[in-house]
Parts: C-alpha cells; sequence; structure tokens
C-alpha cells in the first residue's frame, strides 16, 4: 500500500529565504502576450520565502514587455502573472529569455523560445496534470463503485509509478539543474507526489541535494534543500526502526504504537487495547476482495479451535462501502471493525502493510511480536503462544 495523496493540481517551490544575486549581472525576459491590452502583467520571483513581486508593466495593443532584473547566482524560478494566471520559468545565469503566450490561457499557451531548461519545466508541468488527471479519473470510478478497493490501490500505485519513471529519468539526467529542483517538489491534492520519507522516493531528493551542494554551494536553495533531506532522513530512519519491529516482529513491550479504536457493525467502539490478557490476531483486510470468502471461512475454523485457549481475532476492514461492510461482518463471530478512512487509512503506512490480507499477532501483552506474510503458517504461530 502506498500513500499518496489526491486530485487538485499545485506546485510547491519551497519555504525560506530568497537568493542572492550576482552583483552587476542581470537576465532579460521579454516577450509578447496576446489578448490581453491593458493587462498588467506582473513579474515574480517563486522564492523560498514565498512569492515575491519584483516589477510589472500595462500590455499595450502589441502586447510586447520587457523586464530586467538582476541575475541569480544559482537556477531560480519566476513566474509571469496577468490577475489570477500565471506560468512559472527558470532562470540561470545573465541570459535573455524571449517568451510567447495568450492572455487569455496563460499558463497552457506560455513558451520560452530556445531554452531547453524551460522545456524541460513544461514537461514535468504536463506530466504532473496527466497524472493528477489520471488519478482523479480513478477517484469517480472508485467512488462510483466501478471499481472496487483492491482494483483502485493497484491502479493508484501504476498512476504514480508511470510518473515517477518519467520523472526519474529527467531528475537524474541532470540533477544540479532547475528542472530536476522543481520536479521533487511537485504536488497533487497537497501531497508532494515524490515523498522524501519513502525510502525509493529519498533517493531523488539526496541526488539533487548532493549536486546542488557541489555547483551552488553558499546558495539559500541547497541550504534549504540539505536541511529538508537530511530532516527527512532522520524522520525515515525513526519510521524504518518502527516497520523493521513489525517486520521481524522481535517480542517486546512498549512499542510505542498508538491503540487502534474503531466502530463494530452496532456503532460501539472497541479498542485493541481492551484485548490485552489475550493472543489477538489482528488481521487487515477488505471485505469485498476475491480472497475476502475463503480468508473468513479459514480464519473462523482457526477461531473456532483456539478461542478457547485465548485467542481472539481483531479483524480492521478497508471497505470503502459501509453498508456492504455490515452486511458482511454481521454475523462474524470475533471483533469486525471498519476504518472509515478505507485505503487512505494512516494504519497501513503505520504497519508497514503492502497488501491486504495481512496480520500481525500480539501477545498477551499486547505487543506485535509475528508478522504473518503467508497465512498458512499462521496456526504453527498462534501455538507458541496460545
Amino acid at each position: 500500500m502506498k500513500k499518496q495523496g489526491f486530485i487538485i493540481f499545485s506546485l510547491l517551490l519551497g519555504v525560506a529565504m530568497i537568493t542572492g544575486c550576482s552583483k552587476g549581472n542581470r537576465f532579460t525576459v521579454e516577450g509578447t502576450i496576446s489578448a490581453a491590452e491593458g493587462d498588467t502583467l506582473y513579474l515574480e520571483q517563486r522564492a523560498l520565502a514565498g512569492v515575491v513581486l519584483l516589477d510589472s508593466t500595462i500590455l499595450g495593443e502589441d502586447g510586447n514587455f520587457r523586464f530586467r532584473q538582476p541575475a541569480p547566482v544559482n537556477p531560480e524560478f519566476y513566474q509571469l502573472r496577468l490577475g489570477g494566471l500565471m506560468a512559472a520559468f527558470a532562470v540561470d545565469s545573465s541570459e535573455t529569455l524571449r517568451v510567447t503566450a495568450d492572455g487569455s490561457d496563460l499558463y497552457r499557451s506560455f513558451k520560452v523560445m530556445d531554452s531547453p531548461t524551460n522545456d524541460q519545466l513544461r514537461q514535468v508541468d504536463r506530466l504532473v496534470i496527466d497524472a493528477a488527471a489520471a488519478l482523479k479519473q480513478l477517484e469517480e470510478e472508485h467512488k462510483a463503485g466501478l471499481i472496487d478497493d483492491m482494483a483502485f490501490i493497484n491502479k493508484l500505485d501504476t498512476a504514480l509509478l508511470n510518473y515517477k519513471g518519467e520523472i526519474t529519468k529527467l531528475i537524474l539526467g541532470n540533477p544540479s539543474g532547475a528542472a530536476a529542483y522543481y520536479a521533487l517538489f511537485q504536488k497533487i491534492n497537497n501531497f508532494l507526489i515524490f515523498d522524501p520519507y519513502d525510502r525509493r522516493d529519498y533517493a531523488m531528493f539526496g541526488a539533487v541535494a548532493t549536486s546542488w551542494n557541489r555547483f551552488y554551494p553558499e546558495s539559500d536553495r541547497t541550504r534549504h534543500l540539505y536541511e529538508f533531506t537530511m530532516n527527512a532522513l532522520k524522520v525515515r530512519r525513526q519510521q524504518e526502526q518502527q516497520a523493521e519491529l513489525l517486520e521481524n516482529a522481535v517480542p517486546e513491550t512498549g512499542t510505542g504504537l498508538p491503540d487502534i479504536v474503531l466502530p463494530v457493525v452496532s456503532g460501539e467502539k472497541v479498542s485493541l487495547s481492551s484485548l490485552q490478557g489475550k493472543v489477538v490476531l489482528l488481521d487487515f483486510t477488505v471485505y469485498g476482495s476475491d480472497f475476502s470468502p475463503r480468508h473468513n471461512i479459514d480464519l473462523n475454523a482457526l477461531y473456532e479451535r483456539y478461542r478457547e485457549s485465548g485467542l481472539e481475532i481483531y479483524q480492521i476492514s478497508f471497505d470503502s462501502d459501509e453498508h456492504f461492510w455490515k452486511t458482511a461482518a454481521s454475523n462474524l463471530p470475533w471483533i469486525a471493525v471498519r476504518d472509515p478512512q478505507s485505503v487512505n487509512s494512516r494504519l497501513l503506512s503505520l504497519y508497514n502493510v503492502r497488501e491486504l490480507p495481512t496480520a500481525f499477532i500480539m501477545n498477551r501483552e499486547g505487543d506485535p511480536v509475528v508478522r504473518i506474510e503467508s497465512y498458512a503458517s499462521l496456526e504453527e504461530e498462534l501455538k507458541k503462544l496460545l
């Protein structure tokens, strides 16, 4: 299970301080914005501290404009704005950028002539838009019941992997470039697409941070990126230590895992901690999947054999359809609860659940001691604790 959040396209370029400029060197951005006579065109810097207004001009009938500003010491990000319409571009040095755009559709029509760096930025933008559209369609299909929870998870993962595959080639092709930095901080629905706390995605942050530190060691963006990346590494290592506990299931008290408190069919909330004193099978599942009927039949046989010896099952459903879950769970003899967050539940990442079904055996003190990847070994593992 990969956590991702979903849909509404937006951009993030960080938070800290404005980069310095080389004294005397300047860059020029000039061009033509059609269909915008009488409108005010603003030049703004997308600085680490936020958007900063640099200059403005009122467009004439011909739509021509020209701005000159101090050149940045490292690749830097700017935008042209007409009212609420914006188009981003990058500046590498003291250069002249020639721009064309239609004022009625500034973002989509925006073009920087003969600028490979800005061509890459537009490529990133297009890929993000495509990924966001794919995720939105999946959400709509899932909400309409056209695809089930498991299919939604798998297709969501595939869409994001396809995006990351394309962007990874761009980042590793030139990690010191503006496009690589830009790509790292793209978002969909306010979630970073590349997750710095994920081991696989972290490598991209590490590559760019290392490269920027080599070529622009004194810049504010480099310091910000380095600090951001190192903090993510620290957090990820803490998460991996917890995941290792759950993966290897080393018997240990005081794991620090938060309690789980979820409702059963009647609406009453039951906590996992209330079962201390019993050996608990903590089972993560989805009832609306092909495997579920056989899975629960096998669990029921096991439950009947060992419930008198102190076995309890705390089964968490991640079904999005509450009515279906209630119908399926109403006759189960064990504790059947449902997480209303469904496939977006934090429990899946907290317990490092990569596929369903997955289970843990909790000892009588309430600590996870065995992770069950193959249910064929479940009975043998339970016997060790009962």
